[in-house]
């Protein structure tokens, strides 16, 4: 798979993302459903505790994406919805630690929502990979 990223404005590096990728050679997709702070049987963990949501929402992802035999290096898109984004944004630096890591900054979209589908929930992430 190559990228090429699509920037007319590079403020966006600055937070860790590219304003588009141009995505060539790959062969499959995984469209992945959003992920959350839930446990193996769905129940909501880290109540209250964003920076626990976040982290453990991206552990979700991982997993997701193990199953389909990729990684974090896959992604090519993603939608993050949060019911507090000023919270979020303070606990961002946990994307930035994974995915800098690894030197991919996929195109995002962060959205503020009044409440996710499980109350107590937080942070949703959700994903586009390619390989």
């Amino acid at each position: 798979m190559q990228r090429t990223a699509v920037n007319p404005w590079d403020w966006s590096l600055n937070l860790g993302y590219n304003q588009a990728e141009i995505i060539t050679g790959t062969s499959r997709q995984l469209i992945c459903a959003g992920q959350t702070a839930v446990d193996d049987t769905g129940k909501p963990q880290h109540l209250g505790d964003m920076r626990g949501q976040i982290g453990l929402a991206l552990d979700n992802l991982e997993a997701v994406l193990d199953g389909a035999d990729m990684d974090l290096r896959n992604i090519i898109r993603l939608g993050v919805f949060t019911t507090d984004v000023d919270e979020a944004l303070k606990n961002f630096d946990l994307l930035g630690m994974r995915f800098g890591a690894i030197r991919c900054a996929p195109p995002m979209t962060l959205l503020g929502v009044t409440r996710l589908a499980l109350p107590g929930l937080l942070f949703e992430i959700e994903a586009t990979a390619a390989a």
